[in-house]
């Protein structure tokens, strides 16, 4: 098990490295089989401590949580409560489904981009033209999944929608969460 754990412009001390590696592997101990790394990052807005921590399972499904606390370690143990509990509830789902996953998640490679808020003068110019300024592209990965494992994995990432291929017809489809709390699915398989 690999450990990342860094600081933005915050120094993290040593005792904190050992907290946090200590408690992440009690939490990994009890309800994930082969993670391969955590990734814990810790910053500053205004007056509190931010703690984002992402654990990416062997699997392939990664668990992401985001915590703030007027204290370092506060920041840091809510987050870990937020992946012990999307963790847990995880396998819940895998004993109850009885569908475990025992090979990596297939992927393959698509570019994801970031493009500028319309707040931007250059923006609101752009946008006129709808061309949208990029600001940033990166390489991501599709997985194949099947739709409970692709809301499964959306919920823990703690993300608003998941693009990915379905397993039963090689399609792409999207799962999304919805203003009304359900999740949404996306299938163009199924208008034809």
């Amino acid at each position: 098990m690999r450990y990342k754990i860094s600081g933005q412009q915050i120094n993290v001390g040593e005792s904190l490295q050992i907290h946090v590696q200590t408690e992440i592997s009690e939490i990994l101990g009890k309800y994930a089989e082969r993670p391969t790394d955590a990734l814990i990052t810790f910053s500053k807005e205004a007056h509190e401590y931010v703690c984002e921590t992402a654990i990416h399972l062997s699997t392939g499904i990664t668990v992401n949580s985001r915590a703030k606390a007027s204290d370092i370690y506060i920041s840091f143990d809510k987050s870990a409560k937020k992946i012990e509990n999307q963790l847990r509830r995880y396998k819940r789902r895998l004993k109850d489904h009885a569908n475990v996953r025992t090979t990596p998640i297939e992927t393959f490679g698509a570019s994801s981009y970031v493009i500028a808020a319309e707040h931007n003068d250059n923006a609101a110019i752009e946008t006129k033209t709808l061309t949208p300024i990029i600001i940033a592209e990166m390489e991501m990965g599709i997985k194949f999944l099947s739709v409970g494992e692709a809301v499964m994995q959306m919920e823990l990432a703690d993300e608003a929608v998941l693009v990915f291929k379905n397993e039963s017809h090689n399609e792409l489809n999207v799962v999304y969460r919805r203003k009304d709390g359900n999740i949404g699915w996306i299938d163009p398989k199924n208008m034809r």
